[in-house]
């Protein structure tokens, strides 16, 4: 079960879920929505990493909009975008270091704190980690990412980034050249994945690849244990 919390920023209190491992304390990871905000399948991944043993703060970044998940289902996606469109970029970056501060100094985090974000989020968390030191960042599919290649040489965590070959809203010369810039940092680990879409670990999505999304969940997983040590 998650708590509902509130992050001071700048501007107001950021409403975010927070979700506890069975131990109660451990590292923290600050988990970038995807496009459809806190969407079900969002939860379902803060839940596995918070059995992982994690301490996992899920932010609602469209709050200023006054919208937390947006429905996959029925033009959920053009109203995800338009959503997006909608925000103050620099100002969402503050949010996102507003976060991994505020979950850095909760008396259950007794480790390291990281970020991993998914599409919006990937590219979101990249951003974040480039403003705010952290201890991992993981990537999948981030979308803003090839906007955001001048910010490569401050993100200095280790990163694991995820991208399928078959991308359909980020055409693979875009992805060739992130693969270059985040690559020139020797602690980065870059996967691709053989025709895979966009949003690939994503299930309630047409873009699902179950293989892609197995295999980059458990390098993953394995990222994280090297970076963020559970019971160290």
């Amino acid at each position: 079960m998650s708590e509902r919390v509130h992050v001071p920023t700048e501007s107001g209190e950021m409403p975010a879920q927070l979700w506890l491992p069975a131990a109660g304390t451990g590292p923290g990871i600050v988990l970038c929505q995807e496009i459809f905000g806190l969407s079900p399948y969002v939860v379902q991944r803060a839940e596995d990493l918070a059995a992982l043993g994690y301490v996992v703060l899920a932010p609602e970044f469209f709050w200023r909009l006054g919208v937390s998940t947006v429905s996959e289902q029925d033009g959920g996606l053009e109203r995800g975008i338009a959503l997006a469109n909608q925000l103050d970029w620099p100002l969402t970056v503050r949010d996102g270091v507003a976060a991994v501060q505020w979950l850095r100094e909760r008396d259950e985090v007794t480790g390291p704190v990281g970020l991993l974000g998914f599409c919006f989020g990937g590219g979101l968390a990249f951003n974040v980690a480039a403003k705010e030191p952290v201890s991992a960042l993981v990537s999948y599919y981030g979308s803003a990412l090839p906007m955001l290649l001048e910010l490569a040489p401050r993100v200095t965590a280790p990163s694991l980034h995820h991208f399928g070959t078959a991308d359909s809203f980020i055409d693979q010369e875009s992805v060739a050249k992130v693969r270059a810039a985040v690559t020139a940092s020797p602690a980065t680990v870059f996967h691709e994945y053989e025709g895979a879409d966009h949003a690939f670990d994503n299930p309630d999505l047409p873009w699902h690849h179950p293989d892609a999304s197995v295999l980059a969940w458990d390098r993953t997983v394995a990222f994280l244990q090297e970076h963020l040590p559970v019971g160290s």
